[in-house]
This record gives structure tokens, sequence and C-alpha cells, in this order.
């Protein structure tokens, strides 16, 4: 087997696995995600560093929610590990009793700890899409001593192995292939296919948008953002 291989059978193991074991947190985050839709609300999602990529998957493209906003770490993670930055960053967002997605493979460092921790104290639901395995094997480098896990309402568990990548090859000083990032897409659509077919239930018609490369879908778009003009700071 190719090395190539090697990794697209591991992470096809691991999206097997969250299909297998995180059906319940997935379906309660879809449930706390089409309530706060509902009512008119804003989901946001913080993903520092390369947990940006789920935080731009679920916003403002084709088949996804359009009342979705970034909490936006423009350092691109650089600075992820000072304890305090995180108030900065929340100054500029409302909030409070929202729902809050914290994407953290590790789940370790001081931003997204201090994301959740602030986040709960204004009243808002915490979903944490994290690597159980990872986080449980080191320690906080916040403060509180807490890593994300042991804050969030619901934790869905990405299922990645600590460190991320996967694959072993004679001459690399350590594992290549990172799955995190396949994992957490594949979970944030889940819970929001979920969370829209919820929504339909309720009897609301789900605020989507349709792929602009489809005809007649500008129409729907604009009248669909006009809804939260205003209200949604974007990247």
């Amino acid at each position: 087997m190719s090395k190539y291989q090697e990794y697209q059978t591991k992470a096809l193991q691991i999206l097997q696995k969250i299909v297998e074991t995180q059906s319940e947190p997935i379906e309660a985050a879809a449930g706390i995600v089409a309530k706060q839709i509902a009512a008119d609300g804003i989901l946001y999602l913080l993903g520092s560093g390369h947990s940006l990529i789920t935080a731009l998957e679920a916003s403002g493209r084709a088949g996804g929610l359009v009342p979705i906003d970034i909490i936006f770490d423009k350092t691109f993670g650089k600075i992820e590990r000072l304890p305090g930055y995180a108030e900065y960053l929340l100054k500029d967002y409302d909030i409070d009793n929202s729902v809050v997605v914290v994407v953290s493979n590790s789940g370790r460092n001081a931003l997204p700890v201090e994301v959740a921790l602030e986040s709960k104290k204004r009243g808002a639901s915490v979903i944490a899409l994290t690597s159980l395995a990872h986080s449980r094997s080191v320690t906080s480098r916040h403060p509180s001593g807490k890593r994300l896990f042991e804050i969030a309402d619901v934790v869905i568990d990405n299922c990645c192995e600590p460190g991320d990548a996967v694959v072993e090859i004679d001459g690399s000083p350590g594992k290549v292939g990172a799955t995190s990032s396949v994992a957490c897409t594949f979970i944030i659509n889940s819970v929001l296919v979920q969370a829209v077919e919820n929504l339909i239930r309720m009897g609301i018609t789900p605020p989507i948008l349709i792929s602009a490369n489809l005809d007649g879908s500008d129409e729907h778009n604009d009248r669909m953002r006009r809804f939260y003009t205003g209200r949604l700071k974007g990247l």
C-alpha cells in the first residue's frame, strides 16, 4: 500500500468512527443550533489556526445557513497561547445568549478555552469540536487548568489521534497527513444538515444559501441575506 493510500484508509476510518460514535452529540448540537436560528439568532464559530478551515466551511457557502459568523483570529493562531487575547477578540461580537462553536483539535490553548469560558459567562451555549484522545493526553495551557472539553455544553469528538497526523514514513522526523480538518468539516456539515431538518420540522423555512453558480440563485440568496443585514461581520 502506498503512503497516500494509507492516509486515505486512516482518514476514512476516522470518519467511520465519527459515524459510529458521535450521533448523540451531533444531534444535540443540531438541536441547539436549530433553536437559535428559529429564534432569529446567530451561530458563531471560532477556529484558531488550521481550525479556521472548519469555520470557513460553515460560513457563507452553498448549502449552508446564512446566520453564521466567524470569530476571526486575524493572527491565524500565532498568539492562541496568549491569555487575555480572547477578551480582546470577543469585544466585537454580540455573543450574549447565543450559540458558539469552538473548534480546537487539542483543546488546550488559551484562546479556545477562554472563548468557551467567556461565552458561558455571557449566557451562550458552547459546542466543542475537539479530539478527546489528544486533549486528555495533555495539560491545559490556560491559567484555569481547563481544557475545552471540560467547559463545553456539547462535546463532539473528531476521533483524531494525538498529534493529528497519521502516517509514518521512514526518514520523516514526524508523522504526516493531518486528519482534523477532514473530520471537523464532516462534523460541522452533519450538524448543519440536521439543524436544517429540525427547522423544517418546526415549520420554519431554513435560511440557506444556494450555489451562486446555479441560475436563479442570486435573488434567493439576496433575499436570505437581507434578513441579517448589519448583523454578520464575516471576515
